[in-house]
């Protein structure tokens, strides 16, 4: 394929990898088999890969399996295009007050020759030259900005891992940054049935809230950015039981007993849906949430609206990412556990989209795919989600506080004319 001189293929991809760790010496070669499949077939030019519970959920253990894994990535035929890679793993699990078991991984086709990375401590972009591979302890990196959300976000969770990890990239004349988030899963059905917005939705408003805040309170610029990870957004659980309940009967409650459950039977005496606090099982439950692709569930897929104004994400068009089977023979069916959701999403910025051409918005267009890694394959309890898309060369540059203070740039002037390079108001230009 022709490189174009105007754009830059991108490929973003989240992926919560905790449950592949579980199984590593099956699990970490078909992941990666799956992941590289969609690489060769998209055929980018950049490729941003951010993970959650890196070394999975028994990290003491399963940490030794990480470097396997990068070296799997980093020593395959499809990547040897790529000839320079920065990858970041927070692996320091004995540091309870830093660790946050995210992973960013960046790899940059040898075609590409301006690209940059912004160093947080020195304040300047610098030539990527060369593959650099950060892990364990990397506080001190300062290439990167790593955030643990502060404990009374998750008031639930005794010990919690979630965070956000932050890059920020000039790539052919064109600045962003690009942030891996994780935020809090809900731990029981029958809270999350609560009411709407559940305990848990609010948990994870305040946490993305905090961390935009933090991003519009960057004292050195803000800049477009794309945000994704594992949001660990659901639907609104109570009004998708009340939808599978309709008709039915309560037949069973053990809501008084240390075995907690609801079943709810048809006319027949036949139970159609069982919930527990970790169990949401219902009579015909792959053909609810795969045959019908899920499509239903998206009227109560609520978590991302609070943030219209300030976030942007392309159509969902594919099944929820979570909870998928992690038995390699099921790799297509849910488990029983919770209601399947779109916790993994690839987002952007409202100001980010003016680095895109405005057909890539077209619903019907082929500009973009948002779309699933490893649809009949088992890839873990969650599908990667990928988007692919082309940002366009020599579209921004950082946009510093200095320029921010001085006049209200973003009601006062077109956002067009604040990413272009050549119109942009410069009060204060960042160069190398």
């Amino acid at each position: 394929m022709a490189i174009s001189t105007s754009t830059t293929r991108v490929l973003l991809v989240t992926a919560n990898i905790g449950s592949i760790f579980e199984n590593p010496s099956v699990m970490l070669k078909t992941w990666t088999e799956e992941f590289l499949n969609t690489v060769t077939r998209l055929d980018p030019y950049f490729i941003a890969l951010h993970c959650q519970e890196v070394g999975g959920k028994n990290y003491e253990e399963s940490m030794k399996h990480v470097k396997f894994f990068v070296s799997l990535l980093m020593n395959s035929k499809e990547l040897r295009i790529f000839n320079r890679a920065q990858v970041f793993l927070d692996e320091e699990f004995t540091s309870a007050e830093n660790f946050t078991a995210l992973g960013n991984m960046y790899f940059i086709h040898k075609s590409i020759n301006d690209v940059l990375l912004w160093d947080f401590k020195d304040l300047q972009f610098i030539p990527i030259t060369e593959t650099n591979v950060y892990s364990g302890s990397i506080e001190d990196v300062s290439t990167k900005e790593k955030s643990k959300f502060p404990q009374e976000f998750f008031p639930e969770c005794k010990w919690s891992r979630k965070g956000f990890l932050r890059t920020r990239w000039k790539l052919n004349g064109s600045t962003f940054d690009l942030v891996n988030i994780h935020l809090f899963h809900d731990a029981s059905n029958f809270t999350a049935m609560e009411s709407h917005p559940s305990v848990y939705s609010i948990m994870r408003q305040k946490a993305l809230e905090y961390t935009l805040e933090r991003f519009r309170e960057y004292e050195f610029g803000y800049v477009p950015f794309f945000l994704f990870g594992d949001f660990n957004f659901r639907t609104d659980t109570k009004a998708v039981i009340m939808k599978l309940v309709k008709g039915l009967d309560l037949v069973k409650d053990n809501l008084a007993s240390d075995n907690l459950t609801l079943q709810y039977a048809d006319s027949s005496n036949e139970v159609v849906l069982k919930l527990g606090k970790k169990e949401f099982c219902h009579l015909d439950h792959q053909n609810t949430f795969v045959s019908k692709t899920g499509s239903w569930l998206k009227d109560f897929d609520h978590e991302l609206k609070p943030f219209k104004d300030q976030i942007f994400e392309f159509p969902i068009k594919f099944q929820p990412s979570y909870p998928f089977e992690e038995n390699e023979q099921e790799g297509k069916n849910y488990m029983k556990t919770r209601c399947p959701a779109w916790c993994d999403r690839v987002v952007l910025s409202t100001e980010a989209k003016s680095l895109l051409d405005k057909k890539v918005f077209d619903e019907e267009s082929c500009e973009f795919e948002y779309d699933l890694i490893g649809k009949y394959t088992c890839m873990g309890d969650h599908k990667p989600v990928y988007l692919k898309l082309d940002i366009m060369n020599n579209a921004g540059t950082v946009l510093q506080c200095e320029c921010l203070t001085k006049i209200n740039i973003w009601e006062k002037t077109n956002l067009d004319t604040v990413i272009n390079a050549e119109r942009f108001i410069h009060l204060k230009e960042t160069t190398v």
